[in-house]
């Protein structure tokens, strides 16, 4: 079996296309198929020529590899051979009216109460109407004649599905310039790469009908492809997630110190009956399955998404993430403070509270105490017992218990009012350290 995602290079990815693209994969990788990477990169105008290896970056920073890849821009040649086929059938057939002209049609089609799908005018031009109209200066753009009949599949998500093709306009295949667009680009590639199974999002429904239909213009079988289509993701508002909004592009979310696996783990779950887990990739392709997928459409929660990334760097192992930790960072900072993060990059400040120069505040009225906790700082060596019988000391000293004892040596110590327990910070920080910004903090 074999599946594809099929990005074009006219923006970066965000989180709505990432979905599909991990669901292609984890689907090929549960099977044992073939995953393919297609640049759908015909639209010459809209294309970014940086936003291809922005693609390909993306995909392999999420952990997604493919094992097939190619352009469109290098097969229209297939594209060109696949259109004079379905001309030659009567398939195809060229159009002259402008887009006011078309405009005009659907308003005049709603005025009347008739559905506003294109009325075939063209399909009655004469030889010599058509020589004439060229000889104006106009260039045809070339539609498709639908078959008067309907698609039905039994969609692996969405269930039973039909498509009528009388109440879908002819699609434009190719544009004036000789251009080829998606609706046939996408059924050439999908006969002639073996894709098995198209997975995509639930606003290809009625594409999917119409290119059944082409595929049995171009002499293949349509009910040899599965389709799938997931239901399309929401923002919190319930509004359709545009790929414009570059807060969740996988670009800016990696910029923001977010996980991959975080992303992958949210996603790949996202929509289904289950509740999504901190997981890796191969547990998640064990996992998979299309009859979890519900039919309703599911929201992105940013909310949610940084609680997994929070749950994803509680339980990485120090070996994973040492290479992104500051210089001289140990396993045991790590372990003292992976509870606490809800991004990576938060670890740099921590690692300047044990390691580094921090000025706590000055702390009014607990001079006298926060002396007296200096002067009672045990002689090293410290090991995570020595928080205790410090604090246990300065208890059985002063008096002072709860937030009176501990939050003047949490503020001095760190410089902050919550963070990681002391108990492993404090050795971490050492006895040196500790008495100067005890002394600092008191003055």
């Amino acid at each position: 079996m074999k599946t594809r995602f099929a990005p074009s290079p006219t923006g970066l990815l965000h989180v709505g296309n990432a979905r599909p693209a991990l669901i292609n994969w984890l689907f090929a990788r549960k099977l044992g198929g073939t995953f393919l990477l297609r640049l759908d990169d015909t639209d010459t105008a809209r294309n970014i020529e940086a936003n291809e290896a922005a693609i390909r970056q993306d995909l392999e920073w999420l952990g997604l590899d493919w094992d097939e890849t190619f352009r469109q821009s290098d097969r229209l040649d297939l594209y060109a051979e696949a259109a004079e086929k379905l001309r030659a059938s009567g398939r195809l057939y060229p159009c002259f009216e402008s887009e006011e002209e078309l405009r005009y049609k659907r308003e005049q089609r709603l005025k009347r109460g008739q559905a506003p799908i294109y009325d075939r005018e063209m399909l009655r031009l004469t030889a010599e109407q058509r020589a004439n109209a060229e000889a104006g200066g106009k260039r045809p753009y070339w539609r498709f004649r639908l078959s008067n009949g309907a698609e039905t599949w039994q969609d692996l998500v969405l269930g039973h599905r039909q498509v009528k093709l009388t109440a879908v306009s002819d699609p434009v295949l190719i544009r004036a310039d000789g251009t080829p667009l998606y609706t046939l680009t996408s059924v050439v590639d999908d006969m002639a790469s073996g894709v098995t199974h198209v997975v995509r999002g639930e606003d290809h429904v009625t594409n999917t009908g119409v290119q059944m239909d082409l595929i049995s213009a171009l002499g293949g079988n349509s009910t040899k492809f599965s389709f799938a289509h997931l239901p399309l993701l929401l923002d919190e508002a319930g509004e359709k997630l545009s790929k414009r909004a570059g807060s969740v592009s996988l670009r800016s979310l990696r910029a923001d110190g977010m996980e991959p696996r975080a992303i992958t783990s949210y996603l790949a779950r996202l929509g289904s009956s289950s509740d999504p887990e901190p997981m890796e990739m191969a547990a998640l392709v064990a996992d998979f399955s299309f009859a979890r997928f519900s039919a309703s459409s599911p929201r992105f929660d940013m909310r949610q998404l940084m609680a997994m990334n929070r749950r994803v760097l509680h339980v990485m192992a120090f070996a994973e993430v040492s290479p992104r930790l500051p210089q001289g960072a140990t396993e045991a900072f790590w372990l003292a403070i992976r509870g606490n993060l809800d991004l990576l990059i938060e670890a740099r400040g921590l690692w300047d509270v044990v390691a580094g120069v921090i000025v706590p505040p000055v702390i009014e009225g607990e001079a006298a105490f926060l002396r007296q906790a200096a002067e009672m700082l045990p002689p090293e060596p410290w090991d995570d017992a020595v928080w205790h019988a410090w604090t246990s000391a300065l208890k059985e000293a002063t008096g002072r218990k709860g937030k009176a004892l501990f939050m003047p040596l949490r503020l001095a110590l760190t410089g902050e009012d919550h963070g990681p327990e002391l108990r492993a910070l404090l050795p971490l920080i050492g006895r040196a350290r500790a008495a100067g910004r005890l002394l600092v903090a008191g003055s």
